[in-house]
């Protein structure tokens, strides 16, 4: 038997680590649950929907209205529920597999210069983006979820669908697509490079973030949507946290509601936002924890 040592290889580039003040070690930005757990947390919470579904349309019949023609209490409690259901099921089955902290979700300390120019950056090209195809498609309209929460119809109204599409979709949202499937399936390679597998899950992510976006707004601006999730991908890799993700997501949901929907002043839309993104800060900014804030 040869006692030669085996020839070098290159080896692939890590990706960047930063320490785990609860571990004393350093951990990947790609969370450690296998990659099937990806689609097995997307049929699970679409079965949570479906339950949610029957239970909400039982208690909107009990209570006078319907799933086909619901009113602003229904469709914001279906809404808060279905988000939900798909957290639910990411928590389920990452925690099936492997102890899981925070962190592996992205939520991890950033400077706030690095939350500035990633948001900056990422919001500018979307927005470039976003008009070029608005204008080969002369696109006029907005979602509907606003309209059919009643922002219109009550200050009650105003408040819960401000909180629930300001503040709790971009947390939610952020969680599942960005948090759990974009890093999930940052786990392929592709031609033994996982650069290209990156792209192919945000792709992938971008894809299903607005197919999921399918009830709310009508078919011409899911490509938009999905712009926007493939960027919020790209503003994920680069940052390697989620609070950026969470924060352009939470602007760019309170500028649509403000300015498009609700034709706020500018000095009403620079509430929404400052107090949106301050609600989401107190919730989520402990599941950071001690961890040192990335550069």
């Amino acid at each position: 038997m040869s006692t030669s040592p085996p020839p070098q290889t290159h080896a692939e580039p890590q990706e960047p680590a930063e320490p785990d003040a609860e571990r004393g070690t350093e951990v990947s930005d790609v969370p450690p649950w296998p990659t099937w757990t990806a689609p097995a947390a997307i049929g699970a919470g679409f079965g949570l929907w479906i339950v949610v579904s029957i239970v909400v349309g039982i208690g909107a019949k009990v209570g006078g209205s319907s799933l086909t023609h619901p009113s602003p209490a229904v469709t914001l409690i279906a809404s808060f529920l279905t988000d939900a259901s798909f957290v639910v099921a990411a928590i389920y089955f990452a925690r099936l597999v492997t102890r899981i902290r925070p962190s592996d979700f992205g939520f991890r300390r950033v400077r706030w210069q690095t939350v500035v120019a990633g948001v900056v950056t990422a919001g500018i090209g979307y927005y470039v983006l976003t008009a070029i195809y608005a204008s080969l498609l002369h696109l006029h309209g907005n979602e509907k979820l606003p309209k059919e929460l009643g922002v219109g119809k009550s200050n009650a109204a105003l408040i819960a669908a401000s909180i629930f599409v300001c503040v709790v979709a971009p947390i939610f949202e952020e969680f599942f697509f960005r948090g759990f499937i974009f890093g999930t399936l940052r786990r392929i390679r592709v031609g033994g490079t996982r650069w290209l597998g990156t792209l192919i899950a945000a792709l992938i992510t971008a894809v299903l973030f607005g197919a999921a976006h399918t009830g709310s707004a009508p078919a011409r601006y899911l490509i938009p949507l999905g712009i926007f999730g493939f960027v919020l991908c790209l503003l994920r890799w680069s940052t390697r946290s989620l609070y950026p993700c969470m924060a352009l997501h939470s602007i760019n949901n309170s500028l649509a509601l403000g300015a498009s929907q609700l034709h706020w002043p500018a000095g009403e839309i620079v509430a929404l936002i400052v107090g949106s993104l301050f609600v989401i800060a107190a919730l989520t900014g402990p599941l950071a924890g001690r961890t040192p804030a990335i550069a």
